[in-house]
């Protein structure tokens, strides 16, 4: 009885706060949106906010939050920073509306997925090459502009992530793939130290200067997903003994599961961030009738980061291209040339913001922090 009580107060929790989010007006235009946020980067250069212990987190209905963040209190390295302070929320509320949603399934075979020990692995520093997808529309979220740029507790949701990787020594650069655009939203947060955007940057946090030594390079996106990878590899350094491919929506990606699956990259040629499935699911024909139930035991949902050796990833970009096959995720190319792929087990915490739902959930996440700090 005591667990149905928490639930419902947990729902209602999350209903509160759905209807406080989507009861406004949405008459900003794209420009006017992307501005503002470009403001917000500009005038508040702080980290994430502190993400608590598993330990301590609250019970919240049905979400399974398997958190593996650094704990603030570590001497590791976090993916947020101790002096984060909220951000007013002013505008926030125009910039989501429409909750239609549609359902989509995509599939991912994986050659290779057994748990071993990856301690003895270790990625050089500078070895790896970052590839940030930014370029999507977002057009589920229904709000004016891609909902990467959205805000997050007064951040882009994009700067997130782009935070965590600046600051791990294995990164050497970090190619953002966007529209031209929203280069600034980037730009605003860092500043070079001799006046070069790609070199020697110092990321402005709370006031303070933190040199973390990395590029920074722009592409174009293109049609389909693959296309805009493939023009973020054109872009990325020749030398880098890795490539970590990241999709800017999943704001929540910790350092210690991007360390994992670089190491299991590393190990094996080919590696991806991902859970198992909790939902059962089942095949259906065109008819939308039951076909079979899959088993849920062999079942993984399929994350970012996905990090492939670049000579591998040319390789299956060369059979790609050549056989004009079309992918759902960057290991996907990799599982053309018949090579194993690794599935390291990350955290349900690492969602994809994709609709209004999700946001509400993300900042969910991201306040218990508060609570506890």
């Amino acid at each position: 009885m005591m667990v149905r009580r928490r639930r419902r107060r947990s729902n209602e929790l999350v209903v509160d706060l759905f209807a406080d989010t989507v009861d406004a007006e949405s008459d900003k235009s794209d420009t006017e949106t992307r501005s503002g946020v470009a403001e917000v980067a500009g005038q508040h250069r702080v980290p994430p906010p502190i993400v608590p212990p598993p330990e301590k987190l609250p019970y919240m209905g049905l979400l399974q939050l398997n958190l593996h963040f650094t704990s603030p209190s570590s001497s590791s390295r976090s993916l947020f920073a101790d002096n984060y302070h909220s951000l007013p929320r002013t505008g926030r509320k125009s910039q989501i509306f429409d909750l239609t949603r549609k359902a989509r399934i995509a599939t991912t075979k994986i050659s290779c997925s057994a748990k071993v020990d990856n301690s003895s692995v270790v990625v050089k520093e500078k070895s790896v090459s970052v590839i940030l997808l930014a370029g999507g529309k977002g057009k589920r979220m229904g709000a004016s502009m891609p909902k990467q740029y959205l805000p997050l507790l007064g951040q882009p949701i994009a700067f997130y992530s782009f935070y965590t990787f600046s600051r791990m020594t294995e990164v050497k650069e970090i190619v953002v793939v966007c529209d031209p655009s929203y280069k600034d939203i980037f730009e605003a947060n860092i500043t070079s130290a001799n006046g070069n955007s790609q070199t020697n940057l110092l990321v402005m946090i709370s006031d303070t200067q933190e040199d973390i030594n990395v590029d920074l390079k722009f592409s174009l996106p293109g049609k389909e997903r693959q296309d805009s990878v493939y023009s973020g590899l054109q872009a990325a350094d020749l030398n880098s003994e890795l490539v970590c491919i990241h999709d800017s929506a999943r704001p929540l990606v910790s350092s210690e599961d991007v360390e994992k699956v670089l190491k299991d990259g590393c190990r094996i040629g080919a590696a991806v961030l991902g859970v198992p499935a909790k939902a059962t699911i089942k095949e259906a024909n065109s008819e939308s009738f039951v076909v079979r139930t899959l088993d849920r035991k062999t079942l993984w949902e399929m994350q970012t980061p996905q990090v492939i050796k670049p000579e591998l990833l040319k390789k299956g970009f060369e059979l790609v291209n050549r056989e004009g096959l079309e992918v759902t995720d960057d290991v996907s190319i990799v599982e053309h040339l018949k090579h194993p792929v690794y599935i390291t087990e990350g955290s349900y915490t690492n969602i994809k913001v994709t609709t209004p739902d999700d946001l509400l959930l993300a900042e969910r996440i991201l306040n218990m922090s508060s609570e506890y700090s």
